[in-house]
């Protein structure tokens, strides 16, 4: 056999043991769980087939050169600062980083592959490097200045800008935002529960308290009340990140109203989450909104059989994160596509089980008043298929003054995607908060 049709054949083989023990199993459970196995045969075996076709026509070895090439090299998800742990309200550790006005954060060391603290390896330590990377870079300088320029002059007044990552990323997502910002203004960088170097959720593992977005927006609290307990501070939310940005607005109203000076909102939603599409044909989206939630509980009970299946439908995996984190795949620097699936894959099945069913029920319209005093950014890929730019739109409607940006042929990881554009933006609206709080008077304590 050739290298091409053995792996083929060892890919329909592993994914074929894969269906039929998750049937096997998953239909004890019962009859949701019993559908939802069969949904996930049906899955296997069609990846099956992908993968066979793939590897039929690009040999094993070539590909496996190509990934370790594109994880050996750059500065994607290096950047470190001073790190530091707040508490949530069950005891959870929540990990940050600090990026200190003047200070160069640390790089990561060669080979230093961060695990945290339940023993998972963490490949997006890993860098990469691209054309995207370096032109972000070259516009890094004259965004630095025109920060120093707007804040220089009361260093004492300028924000903390905190960051809030997305479902199944953590905080290296921002990389692109943390170089345009750092040692200009101060920042903040979490991982939230479960994600990262946080720990896994306490409630979550003994089985006491399930996700929900409320939690989330409480342990943002958390860890501003650690990281920044004084000063004004601009809050920038991606995708779940927004909806905990929200969370906290709606549980916290009067916190937001004396400490909060602008907020970002990008590629998230404020509710309506079980209308999604997917880019679903209509049958199809309302199969998955049926299926999912079960299917996902399934995989979550088995993580040593799904990580089997992940390893032999590794080529469909990584076609899948493209077409659904980026709006043009095609045209995304390889490096940034590998960064955003190795972001992705780290999260572990169990996790991504726990999370998901929070966001059918998630609505925090309402809540979003709570940034119409302040300046504001709503900012969407137009090929957003997670969190769609009507979603935003709807945000912007609530919020008559912010700033709507809808990114023609950008997707979810709009960030990742089109960094100078997102940014640029950013640097705009921290200049604007910082104006308003000084023009009111209210630079907050």
């Amino acid at each position: 056999m050739t290298d091409g049709t053995e792996a083929a054949a060892q890919a329909v083989e592993t994914a074929a043991e894969v269906a039929a023990e998750a049937a096997n199993n998953w239909a004890k459970a019962g009859r949701h769980a019993g559908i939802a196995g069969a949904a996930i045969g049906v899955v296997a075996a069609g990846a099956a087939a992908g993968v066979a076709i793939e590897r039929l026509t690009v040999g094993r070895g070539m590909r496996r050169r190509a990934r370790l090439a594109l994880d050996a090299a750059g500065p994607y998800g290096t950047l470190r600062g001073t790190p530091g742990a707040a508490i949530s309200e069950d005891g959870t550790e929540l990990y940050f980083e600090i990026d200190e006005v003047g200070a160069e954060p640390a790089r990561l060391e060669k080979g230093d592959r961060r695990g945290g603290k339940h023993g998972r390896n963490d490949p997006s330590a890993r860098p990469v490097r691209g054309k995207q990377a370096r032109a972000a870079q070259e516009a890094q300088g004259g965004l630095r200045k025109r920060l120093t320029a707007a804040l220089g002059r009361r260093p004492a007044a300028a924000p903390t800008v905190v960051f809030s990552h997305g479902y199944c990323l953590h905080q290296d997502s921002w990389h692109f935002q943390r170089a345009a910002l750092r040692g200009t203004v101060r920042t903040v960088h979490w991982d939230q529960r479960s994600h990262g170097r946080s720990a896994r959720g306490h409630g979550q593992i003994d089985g006491t308290e399930n996700v929900t977005i409320d939690l989330l927006g409480r342990d943002l609290k958390a860890v501003l009340d650690a990281a920044v307990p004084e000063g004004p501070i601009v809050l920038v939310g991606h995708s779940m990140g927004g909806m905990t940005v929200m969370a906290l607005a709606d549980q916290f109203p009067e916190y937001v109203a004396e400490r909060v000076i602008g907020v970002a909102l990008i590629g998230t939603s404020a509710g309506r989450l079980s209308e999604v599409t997917y880019g679903l044909p209509s049958m199809g989206m309302k199969a998955f909104h049926w299926l999912a939630p079960n299917v996902l509980k399934a995989l979550g009970w088995q993580p040593d059989l799904v990580e089997r299946g992940r390893r032999a439908t590794a080529d469909l995996f990584a076609g899948l994160v493209k077409r659904y984190s980026f709006g043009t795949p095609e045209d995304v620097d390889p490096g940034i596509a590998r960064f955003g699936e190795r972001l992705i894959e780290g999260t572990p099945i169990d996790v991504v089980a726990e999370f998901f069913p929070a966001f059918a029920v998630h609505d925090k319209t309402e809540a979003l008043v709570a940034y119409d005093a302040v300046p504001a950014l709503v900012l969407a890929g137009e090929n957003d298929l997670i969190t769609p730019a009507d979603h935003s739109r709807t945000i912007a409607e609530v919020l008559p003054d912010a700033e709507l940006v809808c990114v023609p042929g950008a997707g979810h990881l709009v960030m990742l995607e089109r960094p100078e554009l997102v940014n640029e933006h950013l640097v705009a609206l921290v200049e604007r908060a910082a104006a308003a709080a000084r023009s009111s008077g209210h630079a907050r304590a």
